[in-house]
């Protein structure tokens, strides 16, 4: 998986060195998905009773690791 960054920012240095910096494109996907995410899991706490756990930490890290997954399909379609 070509994990390349999102948005490079390349110095080039008086020794010829390149270096690139910025977020990764793996990154930037799941920023993406992570926004669709949110919005379902917003739309979801609506439809939740107040007796329901939808803490930050029980419900939104699992959304973080799907978000990741949503961004590791898009690396690998775009390897396709």
């Amino acid at each position: 998986m070509n994990n390349q960054p999102a948005f490079p920012i390349v110095i080039d240095l008086a020794s010829s060195v390149e270096y690139q910096t910025g977020m990764t494109l793996r990154d930037y996907f799941a920023a993406k998905a992570m926004n669709q995410i949110i919005k379902q899991s917003y739309a979801l706490a609506k439809d939740c009773d107040e007796e329901d756990d939808f803490s930050f930490t029980a419900t939104m890290f699992p959304f973080a690791k799907e978000a990741y997954q949503w961004a590791d399909a898009m690396m690998k379609a775009r390897e396709a």
